[in-house]
């Protein structure tokens, strides 16, 4: 039998079907609200999430995702799609993060889903966000050796889950408790911030987060909200020199001394 002669004969369904998925994870910055205005308002890292209106998990908070057409579309081009029709976000960067594919990760049928993680300044796009895609603000995180929590907070909102880790392997666990938070999407969450943490020293990606002006102290405390950690000053300032360049425009308005604003210093294409 040639190939051609196969094709003309052969049977669909002779052969499983399941559907793909496209999830994104939208990572921003967020400044928590304080009442001394003297001191430098502290941020958090935020994430994009939406509340489904159907079911499955009716009611639930879930990342912006939806069903590839496959005859129409890359996988790229569904998460475009998609971002736009549920959260009115178009023209950011996406990189590809994980195929996600348990057998039992949604109850309608086998769907395998490639999830994408970008990285933007919520304050440019805020106001065109649709009514039911909200950022919400990590509150906190919490790791120990076999474990990781991390709490979700907005409007009074409070959302959380916790993963038993795999040994070395960030993109898979086991969900043992959730808190509103629909099909494996913990599990993306969790490997996006993972992906993020290990990619914020060797390269630019945390000025996707930055206004156009910035003080280190703000760069400084980006840094530290994604890491989880707090750095020395002398050592985050020599580590990213060669990555920013001092303006003359200085802050103002704020109750503190005055401090010089930097811009990112774009590589130059070869």
């Amino acid at each position: 039998m040639t190939e051609q002669e196969f094709l003309n004969h052969y049977n669909k369904n002779d052969y499983e079907q399941l559907s793909m998925t496209t999830d994104i994870l939208i990572l921003s910055i967020s400044e928590k609200d304080q009442e001394n205005y003297r001191k430098t308002k502290e941020k958090s890292m935020s994430i994009l999430l939406v509340k489904r209106k159907d079911h499955p998990y009716k009611d639930k908070w879930c990342l912006p995702g939806g069903f590839l057409n496959p005859k129409k579309e890359t996988l790229e081009e569904c998460a475009k799609r998609i971002l736009k029709q549920e959260t009115n976000i178009e023209n950011v960067y996406l990189e590809q993060l994980y195929t996600f594919s348990s057998i039992n990760r949604d109850p309608r049928c086998r769907v395998v889903s490639t999830s994408y993680v970008t990285l933007i300044d919520k304050n440019k796009i805020e106001n065109k966000v649709k009514e039911d895609a909200i950022f919400f603000d990590i509150k906190n995180i919490k790791e120990t050796k076999d474990t990781i929590k991390i709490e979700l907070e907005k409007n009074n909102i409070n959302l959380s889950f916790t993963i038993k880790k795999e040994e070395k392997d960030i993109y898979n666990g086991t969900i043992i408790e959730n808190q509103d938070i629909a099909f494996d999407h913990p599990l993306v969450i969790r490997a996006g911030i993972e992906r993020i943490r290990n990619k914020i020293n060797y390269t630019d990606i945390a000025f996707h987060l930055m206004p156009e002006y910035f003080t280190l102290g703000e760069l400084q405390q980006v840094y530290e909200v994604i890491l989880n950690k707090k750095l020395l000053d002398p050592a985050f300032r020599r580590t990213i020199s060669n990555k920013v360049i001092k303006t003359t425009k200085k802050t103002i308005g704020e109750g503190h001394r005055p401090s010089y604003l930097y811009q990112y210093k774009k590589k130059k294409k070869e």
